[in-house]
């Protein structure tokens, strides 16, 4: 994570910009009066509103929460590389 002011911001903008598209960074950008924004990538953002969205179905956190309990009991089944989950 990295911390910017405004101006320092706007002066380097591109590599901001670079690390946070790039490097998968998030930036704090400090303005007047303690009012701070966050930048991140658009991948980023798109993963906080789906686990947003999920965590907001009881439905399927009970589902979440019933499979972490049977693999955390042993019932999960173990995936070797390329091969098919089906």
């Amino acid at each position: 994570m990295q911390v910017a002011s405004y101006s320092d911001l706007r002066n380097n903008l591109k590599d901001y910009f670079d690390a946070v598209v790039d490097d998968n960074d998030t930036v704090i950008i400090n303005r007047t009066k303690g009012k701070a924004v966050v930048l991140i990538s658009l991948e980023e953002y798109n993963a906080i509103k789906e686990t947003e969205y999920l965590m907001s179905s009881k439905k399927m956190m009970e589902a979440i929460r019933k499979g972490e309990e049977e693999l955390k009991n042993g019932a999960g089944i173990e995936q070797m590389d390329g091969e098919s989950i089906l």
